[in-house]
């Protein structure tokens, strides 16, 4: 059993418009030297896989859905979680 973690963002080249609303509000809030926020996503899997197969199918599952390639950049960790 593998727990996965995703995590998907927007790519840089890609507008972040709630991005920008959340920096405009924290400015507004006095946080003035926030320069940049950038919106994402983080998924939690748990895979019942072998090692072999785990990261072949975890980036199938965002290729296909999890993520949109053509606007969104991914990265994920995978962490054995031992049966006790």
């Amino acid at each position: 059993m593998f727990e996965v973690k995703v995590y998907v963002s927007l790519k840089e080249a890609v507008l972040d418009p709630q991005g920008s609303a959340v920096k405009g509000s924290l400015h507004h809030l006095g946080f003035e030297g926030v320069e940049d926020v950038r919106i994402g996503k983080v998924m939690s899997l748990r895979i019942e896989s072998n090692k072999e197969e785990i990261e072949d199918k975890v980036k199938s599952m965002c290729d296909k859905l999890l993520a949109n390639p053509v606007i969104e950049d991914y990265r994920f960790e995978i962490e054995e979680v031992v049966s006790q």
